[in-house]
């Protein structure tokens, strides 16, 4: 495009999971080979003009858990709700969730979405009081209520230590063979007596849980936040997706845009639950549809909302256009200049609108008459300056400012 276009600088329009990939790419290309593309640390100065990530899930997205945990999401959670059983039913054999999990578990990819930052970036996910902070994954409704101190053990608990009891035999019966198949009853206790995961622990859950996905992507991508990103360990591609273990270019006139929908309940935790025991081939854990919180509250069928897109929350979208990236830090050494652009989401008026002209949520937002012109706009040589800088409708700015992250 590049050459195609005069020797013009390109405007990179990357979507969704899309922006973790191209974070990654710009540092493979300018990498020498054999690790990367070697082409040279100016490489991205002189070739882009601006990147404009549409919906981008920079620290990852909670729903990426509950597909790996039980193959549910929000949806699931409602159907469960209003016809229980049906998606368990031996009558019918249809085993949908253990299909969907035997497929999804080859995805290694949905580990790049894992909510990345530990629980200090868990911390802007919170729920309501910041004594909540990163609780991903609660068994049962109380215990994703009470404080935090309350689970010292979370803090401490090794690697694989879950794991310790005797693997049963593989069931005679059912046809969908899934990684739980190789846990016992006794470890699936122990997971759901730990009674909360925080974005820390998680890792350490997922590890048990699916550990042939896990060993498989964990040599591709990385979830923490770097010490000390001069460090030599950072050269290795698997932080690249990570905008928390890697830096930007060089490139001091290029300009990057977080562009995201607000104002659509946007899955954050779940309450989950142990599923009933005795049945063949079943998935043991499901979220707990029965929980609730009170009338105005943020839990609805077990699942807790914030702000967001729909799949991607505020934190996740906007943050390091926001404050990460915001000026000259450790990840952007060369001050690349950064845009947080919201759109309001408005559902369409009637049929004949489809997913409708000012819609915020993740995939129709590529629909919407505003970004459409802002993209347009930069493509055709506008600043982000000259676009009116930030456009902000929901609390990324004070989130962001709560999060304790050395820059």
């Amino acid at each position: 495009m590049y050459a195609t276009n005069g020797y013009k600088k390109v405007v990179v329009v990357p979507h969704s999971m899309g922006v973790l990939y191209f974070l990654h790419f710009m540092k493979w290309v300018e990498a020498p080979p054999p690790m990367g593309g070697g082409g040279g640390p100016d490489w991205c100065t002189k070739h882009i003009k601006s990147i404009m990530n549409i919906g981008p899930a920079f620290l990852g997205v909670p729903k990426a858990v509950g597909n790996i945990l039980s193959a549910e999401s929000k949806d699931v959670a409602f159907i469960r709700a209003m016809a229980p059983g049906l998606l368990d039913s031996e009558i019918l054999g249809l085993q949908t969730l253990e299909h969907v999990m035997r497929v999804s578990r080859t995805w290694d990819s949905i580990i790049s979405l894992v909510p990345k930052g530990g629980d200090d970036l868990g911390r802007g996910f919170q729920v309501q009081e910041s004594t909540k902070y990163g609780r991903i994954v609660s068994f049962g409704k109380p215990a994703s209520e009470v404080h935090s101190s309350e689970f010292p053990s979370l803090r401490s608990q090794k690697q694989g230590s879950l794991h310790n009891a005797t693997p049963p035999p593989v069931a005679s019966c059912g046809k969908v063979w899934t990684e739980y198949d190789d846990l016992s009853r006794e470890t699936i206790s122990k997971i759901s007596e730990n009674k909360a995961y925080t974005a820390n622990t998680l890792l350490d859950l997922l590890r048990t849980i699916a550990p042939k996905m896990m060993r498989r992507a964990e040599a591709h991508f990385s979830h923490g936040i770097a010490d000390d990103l001069d460090d030599l360990k950072y050269n290795d591609y698997k932080y690249w997706s990570n905008p928390l273990e890697t830096k930007l270019p060089e490139a001091p006139d290029m300009e990057i845009y977080c562009l995201y929908g607000v104002g659509i309940p946007t899955e954050r935790s779940y309450v989950y639950k142990e599923s009933q025991p005795g049945r063949c081939k079943s998935i043991p854990l499901q979220i707990d549809s029965s929980a609730d919180g009170n009338k105005n509250g943020c839990l609805k069928g077990g699942v807790y909302f914030v702000d967001g897109d729909e799949s991607v929350p505020v934190l996740s979208a906007g943050f390091m256009c926001a404050k990460g990236w915001r000026g000259k830090t450790r990840f952007n050494p060369s001050g690349i200049a950064t845009y947080v652009r919201e759109y309001k989401h408005k559902a369409p008026a009637n049929l004949l609108e489809g997913r409708g002209l000012e819609s915020g949520a993740h995939v129709d937002i590529m629909g919407n008459v505003a970004l459409i012109e802002d993209v347009l706009r930069v493509a055709a040589g506008a600043s982000g300056v000259e676009l009116g800088g930030d456009k902000i409708y929901s609390d990324i700015m004070k989130m962001s400012e709560k999060i304790k992250v050395r820059l």
